[in-house]
């Protein structure tokens, strides 16, 4: 009997009691190879003693201050760290607790700096379908994970939305990957002349999307684009880097391998590790300069923002990253996963597209690979993939409605950036046998209808 509303009520989960490195293991004694990081979270593994040296540091220093009194030496060092490495133009960081939270602080300094700049009547942001931001309403909005928002969708401001680059189902048969990525511009550029630019607040954006369709890449010269019509019709960019980001393809930022900067952008996940909760917004110099020349301040506030333990986890983490050139372990491993996953898939009648980056991959199932038509939903197959996982001992990120928030089932796998190779080769072997195990009942049941 629990007193705990857990996410799936009914079931039966195992407790787990103890975390080292890639592995966890429960009370029952059972070892996990935590293969997707949670969800993209666990960058450096579990209980890392340099990160638990420095909560306890920080936790006999001092574990609480709230930010309209004080600032603190740990916030402030964070923040510098954190403004040092981004991408030009980020001058400042403004650091609360979640992704969901760094999202809704990006959408009200968007609403707050055009509303500065004497242009309230812009409201509209505009999204990518079979995106996710997180699930606070606001984030909620401007996501296209049409499951998650259905029940909520009376609740939801209103936003728009442009389609995701999803090469495997979308690009069209004689488009190169360069013009792909020019007609989704072109859409984003349609779909703001259509609403008036002059409404609009943001486009909001997963530099590499995430868990809601599995790690879809950007085309070559994208984002490069999307920042163009921004810019020509003087809106902002946010990009979301909450899973993609600090580290997990390969740099640290995933938008400087498209040579282009964001007007805000949000950090969460990797930032921390999964320490201790820790989100971040990376803010534009020019929007920090209206708020300074205008109210003086930013209209918003959470109670935990700036929490000194927090910061000081996040530090620790991303001076173990930098330590232990773990950068270069994210690129090496992952070219490994990539290549093992071609070798052990490649040929698989049930896996239609391969696609990551780094430590960052995706698996899409596919009852036929010729037509890639997806499995019936209603056999959940990325529900029992992820048990049947957990029976073998791994722990990997499968997820439903990747197509269109109903059809379509994948695999994610996010590793932690200090896993090694044979580990990697271990992640493949058992979630080949997973997945063979899977797919037999998936294809008798398609085929019943």
């Amino acid at each position: 009997m629990t007193h705990i509303l857990h996410r799936t009520i009914n079931q039966d989960y195992p407790c787990v009691d103890t975390g080292y490195g890639v592995f966890l293991r429960d009370t029952d004694g059972k070892e996990y190879i935590d293969a997707s990081g949670g969800a993209a979270v666990s960058c450096l593994g579990h209980q890392h003693p340099d990160v638990v040296a420095a909560i306890v540091r920080q936790a006999n220093k001092l574990t609480y201050a709230h930010t309209s009194f004080f600032t603190t030496a740990i916030a402030e060092e964070l923040a510098d760290r954190l403004v040092a490495g981004a991408p030009r133009d980020l001058s400042r960081a403004y650091l609360v607790s979640s992704g969901s939270e760094a999202m809704e602080t990006a959408l009200k300094m968007a609403r707050q700096y055009f509303v500065e700049l004497g242009q309230p009547q812009r409201r509209f942001f505009i999204g990518r379908k079979q995106s996710f931001h997180g699930n606070t309403l606001g984030a909620l909005a401007v996501g296209g994970n049409e499951w998650r928002r259905k029940q909520f969708a009376p609740l939801l401001i209103e936003t728009h939305h442009v389609s995701a680059p999803y090469d495997y189902r979308d690009r069209r048969p004689a488009e190169s990957p360069v013009a792909y990525g020019a007609r989704l511009a072109e859409e984003l550029d349609a779909k703001l002349v259509e609403i008036g630019p002059q409404n609009v607040l943001a486009f909001v954006a997963e530099t590499v999307g995430g868990a809601t369709a599995g790690v879809l890449l950007p085309p070559p010269g994208y984002l490069e684009r999307v920042r163009a019509v921004c810019d020509r019709h003087g809106i902002l960019l946010i990009l979301d880097e909450v899973m993609c980001g600090m580290g997990r393809t390969g740099t640290l930022h995933a938008c400087e391998q498209e040579g282009i900067s964001p007007d805000l952008m949000t950090l969460a996940k990797g930032l921390g590790g999964g320490n201790v909760p820790i989100g971040a917004v990376l803010i534009a110099g020019k929007i920090v300069e209206t708020f300074r020349k205008g109210s003086g301040l930013f209209q918003h506030g959470h109670t935990y923002l700036g929490h000194p333990i927090a910061c000081a986890a996040a530090l620790a983490v991303q001076q173990v990253v930098e330590r232990d050139r773990l950068l270069d372990n994210v690129k090496a491993r992952g070219a490994q996963l990539g290549a093992r996953l071609r070798e052990r898939f490649g040929n698989s009648p049930q896996v239609g597209d391969i696609r990551g980056r780094g430590l960052f991959w995706a698996l899409e199932l596919v009852a036929d690979r010729a037509s890639k038509e997806p499995f019936a939903p209603a056999f959940g197959l990325h529900q029992r993939v992820k048990r049947e996982a957990v029976a073998r001992g791994l722990l990997v990120y499968p997820m439903g409605g990747t197509i269109d928030g109903s059809r379509g089932d994948h695999v994610l796998l996010a590793p932690p950036f200090i896993v090694d190779a044979a580990t990697i080769d271990t992640i493949v072997d058992r979630l080949g046998d997973t997945i063979d195990a899977c797919v037999g009942a998936a294809l008798t049941a398609n085929a019943q209808g």
